[in-house]
């Protein structure tokens, strides 16, 4: 056997093309399930064994290609969370944030939201959430209804005009 480094023989190269190959399998099954950043992925790679080198070597080559994108990943789930969810942009930042996306990407992402998108999101879960507050003192469910809105991660002002809107509509005979 040849002792040259670069020789594809030798055991270092051979171990270096094995964890390489381990990585790609290991990101490519990832994304397979749905799109995940970068640190994700890193994560995901570390618990494989992966030394941080390979994955970092992994994911230059996966992020040149387009598989991974945090800037397009923050965008997506933002809007995502936004319009299924029914989350505020605070919630949303915060989970871009555990997710690995630079507070940077998050907020760039949380930019390009339209406020009336969010504030229609928020009118959309007060709305729902009325429907199992309406037995309870107008008094109780407003806090209620208040305190989930905030959990979601709307904005104070967000959550005082959809508190405002949806007990102007329900009235107090509905409560």
């Amino acid at each position: 056997m040849s002792s040259d480094p670069r020789d594809p023989g030798t055991p270092e190269v051979a171990s270096r093309a094995a964890q390489l190959g381990l990585a790609r399998t290991v990101a490519l099954n990832q994304l397979a399930v749905r799109d995940r950043s970068a640190a994700e992925l890193r994560r995901a790679m570390a618990r494989h064994g992966i030394p941080e080198d390979v994955a970092t070597e992994v994911l230059g080559r996966f992020g040149e290609v387009g598989l991974v994108d945090d800037a397009a990943f923050a965008s997506g789930l933002a809007a995502s969370r936004l319009s299924h969810s029914m989350r505020g942009r605070y919630r949303i930042r915060q989970e871009l944030v555990e997710r690995g996306v630079s507070r940077e990407e998050a907020d760039h992402a949380l930019s390009q939201l339209d406020p009336e998108s969010e504030l229609d999101a928020a009118r959309r879960f007060a709305e729902k959430r009325m429907r199992s507050l309406s037995g309870l003192e107008r008094h109780v469910a407003y806090r209620r209804l208040g305190a989930a809105l905030a959990r979601r991660g709307y904005p104070s002002g967000i959550v005082e005009q959809v508190l405002g809107e949806t007990f102007a509509q329900w009235g107090s005979a509905n409560l």
